[in-house]
């Protein structure tokens, strides 16, 4: 399905309401980077939150918009209309491989159970050798310390196997994030 695009960003993040103004400017100022590159914005395809930012001023900025929807959105009406392209699934697990088949580099922003399920999936299949895509935490305000400091805890305690290095990055502004994407 990428055949119109050389290069896709996953975006992982929060279809919550009336979250941090800073989330929403720092996604705005992603959407626009990710539109003005001309690459293809992939994401969960909700028309709310941090999703709906994204896409709006990925799509204002020139982005190709995919949303991968899972039937759920479209049960509850709130799938976005900004989409150039829908690929719909039955569930989360489908939709976390689509979006790991259909991008190049991960990008996860402010978000809670789906976003940090979305995360340790495709760096677990990073960790095993599947893939060697990518996986950023872009941690906005600090959102995801708590997450990093569990992260050493089990680092510390030998429980994680694998060395992240490589596989998931963290960035502390826009700026910092932009290092992490080399095509």
């Amino acid at each position: 399905m990428k055949t119109k695009h050389t290069f896709s960003v996953a975006v992982f993040c929060s279809a919550a309401t009336n979250l941090a103004p800073e989330y929403y400017e720092q996604t705005s100022l992603l959407g626009r980077w990710i539109g003005e590159q001309g690459w293809r914005l992939v994401y969960g395809g909700a028309s709310i939150g941090l999703m709906d930012c994204v896409a709006r001023t990925a799509k204002e900025a020139g982005a190709w918009v995919t949303g991968v929807v899972p039937d759920k959105l479209v049960e509850r009406g709130i799938v976005s209309p900004l989409l150039d392209e829908n690929i719909p699934v039955r569930s989360l697990g489908e939709r976390k491989e689509v979006m790991l088949s259909e991008s190049d580099v991960f990008i996860a922003l402010p978000g809670g159970l789906g976003t940090l399920d979305e995360v340790f999936h495709i760096v677990g299949e990073s960790s095993i050798g599947y893939h060697t895509k990518p996986v950023v935490l872009y941690n906005i305000g600090g959102c995801w310390d708590s997450l990093l400091a569990m992260l050493d805890d089990l680092r510390r305690q030998g429980l994680l196997r694998h060395d992240l290095t490589g596989r998931l990055m963290v960035a502390n502004s826009l700026d910092e994030l932009k290092k992490f994407i080399t095509l």
